[in-house]
């Protein structure tokens, strides 16, 4: 399967790279693996797994196969997209992966095809009567092998969904065959690993986090914001009835303090009521990189601090697949139509500024700006614009990407891949090679995105890939702007970041 010519003349004009040179395929593909590894696992797969048991996998494939259509409602998409299934590889334009590898295999309809004909074969009658004719003998071992190998070199974009002529969303079937795969044993042990730590961990979060070094970490930000700003900024903890529960991504915490600040500044400034939940305050959902039912476990988590709070609203930080499993699958998993409503912090603060609650001075930030659309917001179409009219009113030098909104491209570390360090080589070489030309062009100093794992792969891109630009988060940049209203205690208004802040 190759693009239809007019389609790819079409890419090249929007920018896509040329293929990967044989030196670059060499580093992306390597593996650290150990080959004694490989062999007992049975998966030559460059991410690693945790042991598991590998006799018979093609029958327990089939058999967690056959749960999951009984019990969700696949099936549908499923009988669907076997009926209209395409293999006119229109999706390979869009994809970021295949323009680096220029391999079919890559292809999102060609990676589809690999569940579906699993289906159409094993689930199917005229998949079962075609068997008893021409001797198909059915899954195989070496057909999960790829499965598995190909599901993880997605990163779930979604950008291929609007070339499919047919409307098949390929990542909703990588992400069908990444749950299955889970339920017999295969699934990256950086997710699982992390996963275990939130649910059954004595903190109660991905990254271990105690509730001690929380509470430390939010008094030392409230005091640095004092020194910075003159004014004093509270975390609030444990505040019953407030308008709104805060989660973030814990790793926000440990590592984007400026984040955290700026949006506790925004809150300061429009005086809503606010809260963090003792019990948990982890937004990070990896089940919906994997598995369904670790996604209903961490939301059902985050619905129950929220009703022990009695808070109104859920409020995200600054977090692309926690925003995104909070606002769909939220209602799904926890109460349908009594479901508290979920508001990203993007939207919160874009309706702030638009409202006039928050002063924001338009001389502090002179530095090229570029804004990167994390693909769980601007996918759908829900976040777009709003980040954007925030940073025009105090960034007069900004610049945007092409393309951009709907039709963005991914960092490159989607779909969880970011947390798979093993695969950094790969992620920096193939999936994110072409958003980092896409950067370097904007000539920026700064890129901001709104995601912990768009900031993460971000930042190992611009410095794999040589790129000269400071990967930072909406609500970083905001908050060396921000004009904070009068403290009562010292009948000053707080004041934007001091020049040596600025840098």
């Amino acid at each position: 399967m190759t693009p239809e010519p007019a389609v790819a003349h079409r890419e090249k004009k929007r920018g896509f790279m040329q293929p990967l040179s044989p030196e670059e395929r060499t580093k992306a593909f390597a593996t650290a693996k150990k080959a004694d590894v490989i062999e007992r696992q049975r998966l030559a797969v460059r991410y690693h797994v945790e042991d598991f048991d590998v006799a018979d996998r093609p029958r327990r494939f089939l058999q967690v196969f056959a749960s999951i259509l009984k019990h969700t409602n696949y099936r549908v998409a499923l009988d669907h997209y076997i009926r209209v299934t395409a293999k006119c590889a229109r999706c390979s334009v869009a994809c970021p992966v295949y323009a680096a590898t220029q391999d079919a295999c890559d292809i999102p309809c060609y990676r589809s095809e690999l569940l579906l004909s699993i289906y159409r074969r094993h689930f199917t009658i005229s998949g079962a009567l075609r068997a008893r004719v021409f001797g198909d003998p059915g899954l195989t071992d070496e057909k999960i092998q790829e499965i598995a190998d190909s599901y993880y070199n997605c990163t779930a974009c979604r950008r291929c969904h609007f070339e499919c002529p047919m409307g098949i969303d390929h990542a909703l079937i990588t992400h069908l065959g990444r749950y299955i795969l889970s339920e017999i044993g295969i699934a990256p042990r950086a997710l699982v690993v992390s996963v275990r730590a939130q649910l059954i961990g004595a903190a109660g979060n991905t990254s271990a986090v105690p509730l001690a070094a929380l509470l430390d970490t939010l008094e030392f930000l409230t005091e640095e914001i004092q020194e910075e700003k003159g004014v004093h900024v509270p975390f609030p903890v444990d505040q019953e009835g407030a308008e709104y529960i805060f989660f973030a991504p814990v790793s926000d915490y440990m590592m984007e303090a400026d984040t955290l600040k700026g949006i506790a500044t925004v809150l300061k400034a429009t005086g809503d009521s606010w809260t963090i939940g003792s019990k948990n305050f982890d937004a990070i959902n990896y089940g919906l990189f994997y598995n369904d039912q670790i996604m209903e476990h961490v939301l059902l988590k985050m619905e129950a601090e929220a009703r022990r709070l009695k808070a109104k609203k859920i409020l995200i930080g600054e977090c692309g697949h926690a925003s995104r499993t909070a606002k769909y699958f939220y209602p799904t998993f926890c109460g349908g139509r009594d479901a508290l409503p979920v508001v990203s912090i993007l939207e919160y603060t874009q309706r702030a500024v638009k409202e006039g609650r928050i002063k924001l001075d338009p001389k502090v930030i002179t530095e090229r700006v570029t804004y990167h659309d994390p693909c769980n917001f601007a996918r759908s179409g829900w976040v777009v614009n709003q980040p954007r009219e925030v940073l025009k009113a105090f960034c007069p030098n900004y610049v945007e990407m092409v393309p951009n909104g709907r039709d963005n491209l991914c960092c490159g570390g989607g779909s969880g891949t970011v947390s798979i360090d093993e695969i950094r080589p790969y992620r920096t070489t193939v999936g994110g090679k072409l958003k980092s030309e896409q950067i370097r062009g904007t000539s920026a100093n700064y890129c901001v995105a709104p995601c912990a794992n768009c900031k993460k792969q971000l930042r190992e891109l611009m410095e794999d890939q040589g790129v000269a630009c400071e990967v930072i988060g909406l609500h970083d940049l905001l908050y060396k702007a921000i004009l904070l209203p009068k403290d009562p205690n010292s009948g000053e208004e707080g004041t934007p970041a001091s020049e040596g802040d600025r840098s």
